[in-house]
């Protein structure tokens, strides 16, 4: 996930984050302006607790916590509030997280997202990433301005990403005095909060797609690239064990270096998860690991997902969804029994809690939550009629797959290469047997759609 700041000299407090009805919901006194060490107490009697100190307080009783994202229309937001009362209501999670869109599509959304959430009594752990985050020609400034708008807002909880790297790059270049990855940040909140910010960081079971390379053979692969290993359009891809050894390294030191919880990549096999475990554990990584739920909803989102994050997905689950694939409401019940399976199979294994990307969605997770006997005839009560408008503002890059608009009309991006070049599929016209003319385009030739 990559995120761009866009607060002005107007939106570093947080009240000219909060729309005038929403203020209207925040009990008094709940607004400070800061003091002369520069980190305000954030109303420190009000402010939110620390994610770890609620885990070690709940003494090994399962909890359920949820993710959402910023929707892309202003009614999306209005039913999105909604729904996150609904579902704090309904489920009583121990903590609510907002995610913070790529290339700085929702920097101002998600704060907005994240402080309304603790206004109305979640736990707010707001996801914020520290590449492509200049501001003022400050390389850092757009983190520091998030940072103490969370902390004036009583925000204490903080999920430390790196971010995708710009528009036609394989890997984020720092910008000279810039942070160049999650551990980077990790340090700054370290350094000038202390342990005022509870901080998460990414776990990545099957290791970080970037980290993750095409195979030619099963025979070429360690018992334990196997178990990694995934398969979509008849190719292989793995981390391989040199790879992921690096990766373990690298999250012991984002722990050492001051984070107190890890939260996971999505991941369908129960077993990678268990085995990611144990593998922290090995690597001397003590801290909660938090297992992440993507619910699956429909099919062409689980595919999509899937294959960004190149996620193994166990045959059956696969052979079931390619089944389902023309039912929505079949793939969506099932979403439900597998949801619920899984589960299962992290809760006989011990995990603390259960992260749920709701993907702004409720009737998987409450048939999940009615299955595990957490909840009682919640599905039946759950209202999706608001779905359409739960569409995400989406990534500022394009990537392949992606619809954008340039000079010569609409196109689908096919190829992004290495020099910055976008290669464009145009929609429009057909040429003899049935060929689509191509346009090799610039960054800032064309225009990402959201459709």
């Amino acid at each position: 996930k990559t995120e761009l700041s866009t607060f002005n000299n107007n939106q570093i407090s947080h009240p000219n984050l909060i729309t005038s009805k929403e203020r209207e919901t925040m009990t008094e006194g709940s607004i400070s302006n800061g003091n002369s060490n520069g980190h305000d107490n954030g109303s420190a009697s009000q402010a939110d607790p620390r994610i770890v100190d609620l885990i070690k307080s709940a003494n090994g009783e399962m909890f359920t916590s949820l993710e959402y994202f910023p929707p892309r229309t202003e009614a999306g937001v209005e039913n999105l509030y909604n729904r996150m009362d609904r579902m704090k209501e309904n489920l009583s999670p121990l903590f609510t997280d907002v995610t913070w869109g790529a290339g700085g599509s929702t920097a101002d959304l998600s704060m907005r997202l994240s402080l309304r959430a603790r206004e109305t009594g979640h736990v707010a752990n707001l996801h914020l990433t520290c590449t492509n985050m200049e501001k003022d020609g400050d390389p850092i400034k757009g983190v520091h301005d998030a940072l103490r708008a969370a902390h004036d807002g009583g925000i204490r909880n903080i999920v430390a990403l790196r971010g995708d790297p710009p528009h036609g790059q394989d890997e984020w270049k720092a910008s000279e005095g810039g942070f160049t990855c999650a551990l980077d940040l990790v340090k700054y909140i370290t350094k000038h909060y202390g342990k005022s910010f509870g901080i998460a960081v990414a776990g990545y079971p099957e290791g970080h797609p970037n980290a993750i390379s095409e195979v030619e053979s099963l025979n070429d692969l360690s018992e334990s690239e196997k178990k990694r290993c995934s398969n979509f359009d008849g190719k292989l891809y793995v981390c391989k064990d040199e790879d992921y050894k690096k990766e373990m390294d690298y999250l012991k030191e984002k722990i050492d270096a001051g984070s107190d919880l890890i939260m996971t990549q999505m991941f369908f096999d129960v077993e990678i998860f268990i085995q990611f475990v144990k593998d922290c554990r090995a690597f001397g990584i003590t801290c909660p690991i938090i297992p992440g739920l993507m619910c699956i909803n429909a099919y062409p989102g689980f595919k999509k997902m899937a294959q960004f994050c190149k996620t193994r997905v166990p045959k059956a689950l696969e052979e079931t969804m390619e089944s389902l694939k023309d039912d929505a409401a079949a793939v969506k019940s099932f979403g439900v029994e597998y949801g619920a399976e899984v589960c299962q199979a992290l809760i006989d294994f011990g995990v603390d809690g259960l992260h749920f990307y709701t993907l702004n969605l409720e009737k998987v997770v409450y048939g999940i939550t009615d299955k595990l006997g957490i909840t009682n005839g919640l599905i039946e009560k759950s209202n999706e009629n608001d779905a359409s408008s739960m569409v995400a503002v989406g990534s500022a890059w394009a990537r392949v797959g992606d619809i954008v608009k340039c000079t010569y009309g609409t196109g689908m991006v096919t190829e992004i290469r290495t020099d910055g070049v976008t290669v464009v599929e145009m929609t429009k016209w057909v040429l003899a047997y049935g060929q689509k003319p191509r346009a090799y385009l610039q960054s800032g030739q064309f225009k990402k759609l959201f459709v």
